[in-house]
């Protein structure tokens, strides 16, 4: 039981994805006594909504401004999603717990439930990282892979607007044929159901879809499973899982952490929250993805699973056009699993994941560069 009399103020995002995860360690803390009072804030990655993830400028886009809070006290704690966690965070935060991970794979999101080598050639995938466009290239190099961003709900809407509203238009069209052939006792109508009545039976993110502007018309998105579980739309869209071997996670995906600066609370946070296999886990996908130094600009993949004594741990480096691609699947042992980690990492260095790495932050250097010269052409 907490001795502290004032409540622990932890940051966390305003979306409804970071509230839904802070609030789940909200709930833990309070199951143990804690009195919590959750802080919103505006992070970096928020404020610039039309740009990539890997080219916001810097790592920890969506981390950094939650951790200033932590490091100037105004927060005792900041919630994460570890994924989007630098590697090279400020030495004296503490991740003080890691609650259990939820799915750590990624799914494929299509308005009908096809399965990804069920899309057309040339199909349009929509995503907002480099590691599932490698992914999604490497597998299937006829697809246009398209910028995708916003919250998980808005990237579903996304997805789902230029169906609705193609459909939407031929419903209206049948509408207005069925009308000038209403005397015609032999007219059999396209659809039973008149457009108003249609949309009254759509789902409130198929109605909020279906008014959306539309600039690119999906044919898929990819998404990571443990968002879409934590918004309650598993069960509302279409999905298909994609196979971790071929489609290895982030590290950290689906997985949690709460930075703290005072190590006698963080040690009592840890005790109400902090899930021991999970840490392992993310231990070694962290210790990998900081040995190769990829950070968010090359894309990596790796996956870590405790099982029994050994951690299986699948890591994927890819080119970003998805032509090249080294990937090694090894257990290493539990009892020194961050050295084991380690050493894997050195040993996918050698075998040419350097040189991937090195190549995708000179494409992102060139990139940062490209745009700088045309914010300059815009301001002259």
């Amino acid at each position: 039981m907490s001795t502290r009399s004032a409540p622990i103020r932890l940051a966390t995002r305003g979306s409804a994805l970071a509230l839904v995860q802070a609030r789940s360690v909200e709930r833990s803390l309070k199951g143990r006594r804690h009195d919590v009072e959750l802080v919103e804030v505006e992070t970096t990655g928020d404020q610039i909504r039309d740009e990539l993830i890997h080219r916001l400028g810097k790592t920890g886009a969506f981390v950094r401004s939650l951790d200033e809070q932590v490091l100037d006290g105004s927060v005792e704690g900041a919630v994460h999603s570890m994924k989007d966690m630098p590697t090279d965070s400020p030495e004296e935060l503490i991740v003080a717990a890691i609650p259990q991970r939820a799915s750590a794979g990624d799914l494929l999101v299509t308005p009908d439930g096809s399965d990804l080598e069920e899309l057309p050639a040339g199909a349009t995938v929509g995503t907002g990282s480099l590691r599932r466009q490698a992914q999604l290239l490497a597998k299937r190099p006829d697809l246009e892979v398209e910028p995708l961003r916003g919250n998980v709900d808005t990237r579903v809407e996304k997805l789902l607007a230029g169906h609705l509203q193609a459909e939407h238009d031929e419903r209206t069209a049948a509408e207005e044929e069925r009308r000038g052939n209403a005397d015609d006792p032999e007219f059999e109508p396209e659809y039973e159901r008149r457009p108003e009545e249609w949309i009254e039976g759509l789902s409130k993110i198929e109605r909020r879809a279906l008014e959306r502007d539309v600039e690119t018309t999906y044919d898929a998105i990819v998404l990571a499973a443990a968002g879409l579980e934590r918004s309650n739309l598993l069960e509302r869209v279409p999905t298909r899982p994609l196979p971790i071997g071929e489609f290895v996670p982030a590290a950290g995906q689906g997985a949690i952490a709460v930075t703290m600066l005072d190590t006698e609370l963080a040690e009592s946070v840890h005790d109400a929250v902090d899930h021991p296999r999970t840490r392992v886990e993310t231990t070694v996908e962290r210790t990998v993805l900081a040995a190769l130094g990829g950070g968010c600009v090359a894309p990596i993949g790796i996956h870590a699973l405790v099982q029994g004594e050994h951690v299986r741990t699948r890591v994927q480096v890819l080119a970003r056009d998805g032509e090249h691609t080294i990937s090694v699947s090894r257990d290493l042992p539990v009892e020194r699993h961050a050295e084991a980690a380690r050493e894997l990492a050195g040993e996918l260095a050698d075998r040419g994941a350097r040189e991937l790495i090195e190549e995708a932050k000179r494409e992102a250097d060139d990139e940062e560069t490209a745009a700088d010269r045309s914010d300059d052409e815009v301001e002259e």
